[in-house]
């Protein structure tokens, strides 16, 4: 697929036709279709056990699809693996941080970088020698304003800062889009504004497909909101047309 094509947003970056998924007799996602375009901030929310979750799963290649396909900037990966994805534009976060506590910021995003790629580290090479790749974990810490802490110990940072740390290493493969796990889980609300401004920081022509609980955090980031109710899209709007739906309200935010 060309670059300039998807750029120009003629071609969604992610598109899911039908996606489903059932475990036995258990249907956790149900017929799922939407489109993520360049650019995109869209938000998946739903109560617990409304498949969001799983639907990420099917999405990054980590459970086979049952039926329904999953298209990547116009291709069909549904039978594609997770690191075939990866290399074609899509990168992950996790709903519990993967860091190296014991090394510093600097150095879990070069681990990040250089795995991403064929070569690895060698002993008895100079630093020197992988000046590129220097180089790219520095723009990664300027951009996402981490400079002041690449020599501090993953270890030191706040529960709000490991998350966006996370969020860097995610942006080391050069995606074209980012699918974010609860990015504000398990932070205080003063970390969620934190995290917020983080995200609302990075590349506009990035686009961002999250799943998230706090509410806050979805409705001042997200241009498009859709609402999982037991594997189902229940509903699709802006943040205002979400917030005012008599539906969502009912079923999700439990007013009915």
């Amino acid at each position: 697929m060309n670059a300039d094509t998807i750029a120009n947003g003629r071609t969604p970056v992610l598109e899911l036709q039908g996606l489903s998924k059932s475990f036995g007799g258990l249907h956790a996602v149900r017929g799922v279709t939407f489109k993520v375009m360049p650019g995109d901030r869209k938000a998946i929310v739903g109560p617990n056990g409304a498949g969001k979750t799983t639907l990420f799963n099917l999405i990054t290649g980590i459970f086979p699809a049952s039926s329904g396909q999953v298209l990547l900037f116009g291709q069909n990966v549904t039978g594609w693996a997770s690191h075939r994805r990866t290399a074609l534009g899509m990168a992950r976060t996790f709903q519990v941080t993967h860091l190296f506590p014991k090394l510093t910021v600097l150095d879990n995003v070069l681990l990040a970088i250089k795995g991403l790629r064929r070569s690895k580290f060698v002993m008895w090479r100079f630093l020197s020698s992988y000046k590129d790749v220097y180089e790219r974990a520095h723009r990664l810490l300027e951009q996402a304003a981490f400079m002041d802490r690449a020599n501090t110990e993953v270890r030191y940072l706040s529960h709000g800062e490991q998350r966006q740390l996370e969020i860097v290493l995610g942006l080391a493969s050069d995606p074209n889009i980012l699918l974010l796990d609860e990015p504000a889980a398990g932070l205080s609300s003063g970390e969620s504004v934190e995290m917020t401004k983080f995200l609302m920081r990075l590349d506009p022509k990035l686009a961002i497909l999250l799943i998230e609980h706090d509410m806050d955090v979805v409705f001042d980031l997200a241009h498009t909101i859709s609402v999982l109710h037991f594997g189902q899209i229940l509903e699709t709007g802006t943040p205002s047309q979400i917030k005012t739906s008599q539906k969502v309200q009912e079923i999700y935010l439990g007013t009915g």
